[in-house]
């Protein structure tokens, strides 16, 4: 193997695919709900997307950001539409999004410490490392930055006694994907957001699982009427085109100002193109609806089908991210669920994580629920004979 060993790798070569389904080197198909873990939002290889990066090809691929990139100024235009953000920063992945908003909250602020959670997951380089509040991600590499401090996530004691004049900002998830699929609460985000207008502190939101539609908004801060400082986004910005983005206030516009921050490939023409198209149909008020509606029902369905099971403590989650959480190990479950045609992800040791398609069919739906419930009522059998 010539490859770093850095992945434990399913016993799954997919080599094709269309929509929902997925197709492997000997012929079986599958029903993709990992979509990429959370990337494929419009499933795979969707017309719209594929018709927007093939025209594209057809001209430049790539100029670097020395030049004008109209199509990268139409996708930011598209990003900020609707909501009170002002800017765009492009890149290339969640991580390098999450670290432009460290940078940016640093440089405005002239302060350092930022502020995260236990259980977060903000991504693999060593700021965002540093800023991801779980140790089995930090082990082996030394020193960390000084910079983070981790407090507990729903917790809205802790964040009301936030008293430190070095905090530069708040940084959360909505739902804490990596962490478990768990759900702020209204009272926790809104006492952040209370937390920042009082003091300064900037208010970082982290949706690059959960934005993009994943929760049938736009972006899921939107569900608490929130109003956040700086908002990332990757994952299904471009519909599997590596690309992500740094949004903020136009406040913060000056401290990013011309050699402040860089990124050879964000933006170029091809993930421009990519954003362009995926954009413009997941943000139609009309597709983010019907996100919702199949999300409540999807969820519905799960509880009603699962409730009954002594392994299955809660089906949680908003829109279509979902996590069922075992009182068991998940990670046989997963396997279990892939013979039977099914692709799921763990989110944490014992959650079976849902990522399906926003455009996944109601018809769909039902037979993941008839494959989740038959598997996890043969494995609640399995535990308590």
């Amino acid at each position: 193997m010539s490859l770093f060993p850095t992945y434990n790798r399913f016993p799954l070569t997919i080599v094709s695919g269309s929509g929902t389904t997925v197709t492997d080197d000997e012929g079986n198909d599958y029903l993709d709900f990992v979509s990429g873990i959370a990337v494929c939002n419009l499933g795979h290889r969707p017309p719209e997307v594929q018709a927007a990066i093939q025209e594209q090809l057809d001209q430049v691929w790539h100029v670097s950001n020395l030049y004008q990139i109209p199509l990268q100024e139409e996708a930011a235009n598209k990003l900020i539409e609707g909501n009170d953000l002002d800017h765009v920063f492009f890149c290339n992945s969640g991580a390098e999004a999450n670290e432009a908003a460290i940078k940016l909250a640093r440089k405005h602020t002239g302060k350092e410490k930022i502020i995260t959670f236990k259980q977060s997951f903000h991504g693999r380089t060593f700021a965002t490392m540093s800023a991801t509040g779980q140790e089995k991600i930090q082990q082996g590499f030394g020193t960390l930055l000084p910079t983070f401090e981790y407090l507990p996530y729903n917790d809205v004691e802790a964040v009301e006694q936030i008293d430190d004049d070095e905090v530069a900002a708040i940084m959360v998830e909505v739902i804490q994907g990596e962490g478990g699929v768990v759900p702020g609460t209204a009272a926790f985000l809104n006492a952040i957001q209370k937390k920042c207008k009082e003091t300064g502190i900037l208010m970082v939101i982290d949706e690059v699982q959960t934005g993009m539609g994943r929760t049938g908004t736009a972006f899921a801060y939107e569900h608490y009427s929130l109003d956040p400082d700086i908002v990332t986004s990757a994952k299904g910005l471009g519909s599997g085109f590596p690309v992500g983005a740094m949004i903020g206030k136009a406040k913060l516009k000056e401290a990013f100002s011309a050699g402040a921050h860089g990124s050879t490939f964000g933006g170029n023409p091809l993930a421009s193109a990519a954003v362009n198209a995926t954009v413009e149909t997941i943000f139609a008020p009309a597709f983010l609806e019907e996100v919702q509606r199949k999300g409540e029902l999807f969820k519905e369905k799960l509880q009603e089908s699962l409730g009954q099971l002594n392994i299955v403590k809660e089906v949680r989650g908003q829109g279509l991210m979902l996590g069922i959480q075992l009182e068991v190990e998940a990670i046989q479950v997963i396997h279990t669920l892939r013979e039977k045609g099914l692709l799921a992800v763990l989110a944490g040791p014992k959650v079976v994580r849902l990522l399906p398609p926003l455009n996944v069919s109601e018809e769909e739906l039902d037979k993941a629920v008839q494959i989740i419930s038959t598997v996890l009522q043969q494995q609640d059998h399995l535990q308590s004979v």
